[in-house]
This record gives structure tokens, C-alpha cells and sequence, in this order.
């Protein structure tokens, strides 16, 4: 029978405590009076807030992290000399493996140790969730819903994979029964869940490194699909029409037939406006300052959720169009000379296509158009080479297109996948060498940057690992520029 996590009041320790995914978990812990202990390499801005919160944090990874956990002649060994019901519960993620010293600590003294998943499950077992699942749009989506139950009163407890302005992190810890998650098929873990309703934005094939293919991602959710109370999901993508059959649907195709589809749909650079319809009434008008398709799909997923749980369109459309988005999508993060630089999460071709056609929207509407300027850093080597092609393929529609070295994740390199490879396809494809750069390091990205960009260029820092740290730099490398160049 499987270990059950206990919320009664033993403390708990994760290992890898600043992480997204981590964090969000102990700030609820934290929000719930329970003794939060952890560790991490360095501080940042998520431990900082758990350190307010009354989390303990060492900033090492190392065996010496479980001392005040010992017998006080200092043994190793729980089994004789410690009660097990006074160790910590530890808590790991994917990224921390055997091998790790702390972990073998945490082994070694006899604490029961659970994968990050493990906690999340069961804090979705203890309310009315909601869990949302898919490819592309989970973050969006689920902090959108969390959003919007938050400004119809019915005060939720969040856990996703982002920041949100509107609660000040990636967790918010409400008091009534429902409870917002994302629920993640990068490491399989979503099959955990039992979540009272499951929404099912996308699937497409994303983590390579796990899956042979599309096939075993599809089992996956199929899974994920059975433990759950109801499916609300898109008709709109090809995977979900052929092999699930959700209990609530949803689509941009008002001919589609789905519970919950628009019409008289305006894209626009200030965001979307669309006629909402649920089983054929007319719900009224949606306005959202989120731009593209792929944002009114997410916001469609919201409604349905929301209608389900008893939420007014009224109520539901005046949250919606309050929503400013998730940190790390489509965040601007600073302006010069009328330059504006994005931040985005975007890491597989899909997202970026999205990513850059929204683009696209706001940089044209100005006279003249502003250049689109795609910076992308590749993530995982596994990744780039199972998608090589369309990598390539989506990027294209950028006026200007600079790649970095690919961010491993872990992974080791492969041989003919690189950064440098992928720019060599661009060109292949699209024949314009002389918009398409390939610079190594991120020091060499900025310094590129500084000297090509041009007044008014909409640029996006696209990419899953830590492209997104030099923006600052950018900023600053820029306007340094200028000024020499000006000196006489």
C-alpha cells in the first residue's frame, strides 16, 4: 500500500524548496501553520517569500541539512534510535536523484520521502479540484480559472506552474473546497491526480526524453482522463476529437457543436473580443487583454469550469478581462527607445508559432510596423532534435531571428543538435543568412543585441531555461550603446 502524506502537523522538508513546481507546494504547507523545512543553492526572490512565511532554508544540499533530526549521539541510523513519526517528510522533484547527498540523508536516517506529485495529489484529494492538464496553456489557463474564482468569491486554493501578479507568486492558500492545479505530463505524474473535474487544453507529443511518441503521451492522459470526475476539453485539437470524449467541450468553431464555442471574433493589438455561446444561448461578450487563439481557447476552458461551478457569465467575463496573464508569458520586462522586450515561456514549435503570430498582431499595429525581433533559446537536446523541422518552421515568421546554445536540462549532447544546427536550418528554410544569428553564450546574445536592435523592434526572449536573465542586461548593454556611439 502506498505511504499517505500527513497533514497533522509533521514537518516537512524539500529538498530543491525554490523551484516552481516545489515552492508552490511548501507555501501552502506554510499557509497551513505546518513546520516547513528545505534547501536550495541559492536564494531568490520564491525563497525569500517561503522565508517570510516561517520556512527554514539551508542553502546547501548536503547531509548535514537532517543533523537536528539525529539522536543526540549523533547516529545515522533511524532504526534504532529515532522515531520515524518525528522525522520530516521529504519532499523531492524529478530533478533531485539518488545519488543526491542530501537525499541519501533523508534515506539514510529513515524519513519517508515522496516526489513532489505525491504532496500535490494529496492536496487535491482533500478538496473539489480542478486539474489542469495539456500540452500548451496549462499555466495560462489554470491561473486564468484561479483568477476568476478568486473574483467570484469562492476562494480558491492555487498551486501552478508560474507567477501571478494578482497573488503575489505561483500558490495561494484559499479556505473554501476548491482547489486549482496543474497537472503535469512532463514526468507522468499527472496520473496521480483524482481531481473532481479535468481540463484538457491540448496533446501533442513535448517530452521526447520520456516518450517514444504520441502514442504513449495519449495513454498517458487517457489515464488521467479515468481518474477524473469530468473532462472538460478542446474539440478544437485533433488528438482530443479522435481519441477522448470529454463531458464538457469546447471550441472556436462555433459549427463545431461544442458545449461552449465563439463567434464575431476580433483580434486585435489591444487583445480579443468574441460572443460567448454556451449549448446554443448566447452568454454575452468576452473581452480579453490576452492576445491570439490559443488565449480565447484558454479563456473558453475558464468559462466552462467556472459555468460548472455555478459562476455567472457576468462575473466570469468582468474577471476575465481583469486578467493581465501569468509571469514569463508575453511579459513585457522593460522598454527603450520605444523598444519593448518579452519575456515567454515558449519551448516547443506550437508555442512559439502562437507565440510570435500574437506577436505579429501587436508589432503591426503601428505605422510603420515594428520588426519582430525572436530570440530563442532551445531547451533540452532531446527536444531540439525530435523537432528540428518545425523548430526551424516557427521561427521563420520573425523579422530578425537570433539562436543561443541549447539549454540541456540535464541532458547530455547530441551529436549534429546544437544552436548552431538550428540556425543553418533557418537559413536553409528561409534563405535570409542575414537575419539569422547564432551566438553561443547569452554574454554574446546581448552584446549582438545592443547593436542591432533598432528604435521600436518588439523582441521576444523565447525558451524554457535561462534565456530570460539577460533581458536586464539588454537593457542596459543597449543603452550603453547609444551613448558611445553618440560621444564625439
Amino acid at each position: 500500500m502506498p505511504k499517505s502524506v500527513d497533514f497533522s502537523g509533521r514537518p516537512f522538508h524539500f529538498i530543491g524548496i525554490g523551484g516552481i513546481g516545489m515552492s508552490a507546494i511548501a507555501h501552502i504547507l506554510t499557509e497551513r501553520q505546518l513546520p516547513v523545512f528545505g534547501s536550495d543553492i541559492k536564494p531568490s526572490h520564491i525563497t525569500k517569500r517561503l522565508e517570510e512565511r516561517g520556512a527554514h532554508i539551508f542553502w546547501q544540499q548536503d547531509a548535514i541539512n537532517f543533523d537536528r533530526w539525529r539522536s543526540p549521539d549523533g547516529a545515522a541510523s533511524a532504526a534504532a534510535t529515532v522515531d520515524p513519526a518525528h522525522l520530516p517528510q521529504v519532499v523531492c522533484s524529478t530533478a533531485i536523484n539518488e545519488s543526491n547527498a542530501e537525499y541519501c540523508a533523508a534515506r539514510d536516517l529513515g524519513c519517508e520521502i515522496f516526489h513532489r506529485s505525491d504532496v500535490l495529489a494529496a492536496l487535491i484529494a482533500e478538496h473539489d479540484s480542478i486539474a489542469v492538464a495539456g500540452t500548451h496553456g496549462k499555466t495560462t489557463t489554470s491561473s486564468a480559472l484561479g483568477y476568476t474564482l478568486m473574483q467570484a468569491g469562492l476562494d480558491p486554493t492555487i498551486v501552478i506552474g508560474g507567477e501571478v501578479n494578482a497573488w503575489g507568486g505561483n500558490a495561494r492558500a484559499g479556505q473554501s473546497v476548491h482547489l486549482v492545479a496543474e497537472a503535469d505530463e512532463s514526468d507522468g505524474s499527472l496520473v496521480k491526480f483524482r481531481a473532481k473535474i479535468g481540463i484538457i487544453t491540448n496533446i501533442e507529443l513535448d517530452h521526447p526524453d520520456r516518450y517514444t511518441g504520441l502514442e504513449e503521451t495519449i495513454e498517458v492522459f487517457k489515464r488521467f482522463e479515468q481518474h477524473t470526475d469530468r473532462i472538460v476539453a478542446s474539440i478544437d485539437c485533433p488528438t482530443i476529437r479522435a481519441h477522448f470524449q470529454p463531458d464538457v467541450s469546447y471550441s472556436l468553431d462555433r459549427s463545431s457543436g461544442a458545449d461552449y464555442s465563439v463567434d464575431d471574433i476580433q483580434y486585435s493589438a489591444a487583445g480579443t473580443t468574441a460572443q460567448i455561446w454556451e449549448r446554443g444561448e448566447c452568454l454575452g461578450q468576452l473581452q480579453l487583454q490576452l492576445l491570439g487563439a490559443h488565449n480565447l481557447s484558454n479563456a473558453l476552458a475558464v468559462i466552462a469550469v467556472a459555468r460548472m461551478l455555478g459562476v455567472e457569465f457576468t462575473a466570469i467575463a468582468a474577471a476575465l478581462a481583469e486578467f493581465g496573464g501569468a509571469r514569463r508569458r508575453f511579459e513585457l520586462r522593460g522598454t527603450i527607445d520605444d523598444i519593448q522586450l518579452i519575456d515567454d515561456y515558449a519551448h516547443h514549435p506550437s508555442e512559439i508559432a502562437a507565440t510570435l503570430k500574437a506577436a505579429r498582431l501587436r508589432a503591426s499595429a503601428t505605422t510603420p510596423a515594428r520588426r519582430v525581433v525572436a530570440v530563442f533559446q532551445p531547451h533540452r537536446y532531446s527536444r531540439t532534435q525530435a523537432f528540428f523541422q518545425e523548430f526551424a518552421e516557427s521561427l521563420a515568421s520573425a523579422d530578425v531571428i537570433v539562436l543561443s546554445d541549447i539549454y540541456s536540462a540535464g541532458e547530455a549532447p547530441i551529436a549534429g543538435v546544437s544552436g548552431q544546427d538550428l540556425a543553418d536550418e533557418v537559413v536553409r528554410q528561409t534563405g535570409r543568412s542575414g537575419d539569422v544569428f547564432y551566438r553561443a553564450a547569452l554574454q554574446e546574445i546581448t552584446e549582438l543585441l545592443s547593436q542591432t536592435l533598432k528604435m521600436g523592434d518588439f523582441v521576444l526572449f523565447l525558451g524554457a531555461g535561462n534565456l530570460n536573465q539577460i533581458i536586464p542586461d539588454t537593457i542596459e548593454a543597449y543603452r550603453n550603446h547609444q551613448v558611445s556611439s553618440t560621444d564625439p
